[in-house]
């Protein structure tokens, strides 16, 4: 199975964040991937001097028309969205996974709910975490919330496995019934180490990676295509978690290694088909 993926999420020129985080890796995986673009921005907002707009509805509804007059909705197997940047282009983004279910009902939706971080809190603009919440999770297949954003939604303390657990099943409750939960630092996770929980059909497991140096711009985008991806091609949450972890692990430490502040994605494209590193979850 090659998968077709319509990945909706933002762009940057230069670094790699959004569609630019996520459309090599998936294309190097062996997928077609349609990057349709909320955003357009110069780089990571986080950058000094950063320019650029955020799209409006009309140009996702616009394109997915296009799309839609050329058949290539109906060889959708998925859809990915991230970063929205307003409201509204959130509900076309929704408009967007109706379109493609339309055309193929088996269809699946992988929302990554972007809406904020511990340390920085909500970061995105008024209404885009309401609606993530409210209309978009509900919709969804698939979920990849980090650590604040699973709390965010569910108003529940992520603070030891039970907590996490609880707040993964409030939100499979909601909708999706695959959920992916990143950045986790719970109660037994040691200070050098952070946590992965993936749940599914009621059993759950946790994958540990070692914390490496740098947060890199992007990283949380590249775990949740990959999970994405693996969990379409081996629809095991497991199997799933196991290779994007490695992957995204290879690549952030190359990043490191080149002392860089942006994924090094080209240079360290090997580690997306063969890990160096290979981890394992455990079922909790």
């Amino acid at each position: 199975m090659t998968p077709t993926l319509l990945s909706i999420q933002s762009h940057v020129v230069y670094g790699h964040v959004g569609n630019s985080a996520v459309a090599f890796p998936l294309q190097r995986l062996g997928a077609e991937v349609l990057p349709l673009h909320t955003v357009q921005f110069s780089s990571h907002a986080g950058h000094p001097g950063w320019r650029g707009r955020v799209f409006e509805a009309a140009a996702i509804d616009e394109c997915v028309a296009g799309l839609e007059a050329v058949g290539a909705l109906a060889r959708c197997d998925g859809v990915l969205s991230g970063y929205l940047g307003k409201a509204e282009v959130g509900a076309a983004t929704l408009n967007a996974v109706a379109a493609v279910r339309a055309a193929n009902p088996a269809a699946a939706y992988c929302c990554d709910p972007v809406i904020g971080d511990v340390g920085r809190g909500v970061y995105v603009e008024a209404g885009v975490a309401e609606f993530l919440r409210k209309r978009a999770l509900p919709a969804a297949t698939v979920a990849t919330p980090n650590a604040f954003e699973l709390s965010f939604v569910t108003g529940l303390a992520v603070d030891d496995v039970a907590g996490a657990r609880r707040a993964i099943a409030a939100l499979q409750t909601s909708g999706p019934r695959v959920v992916l939960a990143t950045s986790l630092a719970l109660g037994d996770t040691p200070a050098d180490a952070l946590d992965m929980i993936a749940a599914e059909g009621g059993e759950a497991w946790r994958l540990r990676t070692p914390r490496l140096p740098i947060a890199v711009n992007g990283a949380g985008d590249l775990i949740a295509a990959l999970f994405f991806f693996h969990w379409l091609k081996r629809r095991s949450a497991a199997d799933a978690l196991a290779a994007a972890a490695s992957s995204v692990y290879g690549v952030v430490a190359a990043t490191v290694a080149a002392g860089a502040r942006e994924l090094r994605l080209v240079e360290a494209q090997d580690e997306l088909l063969r890990p160096t590193k290979q981890f394992r979850p455990e079922a909790i």
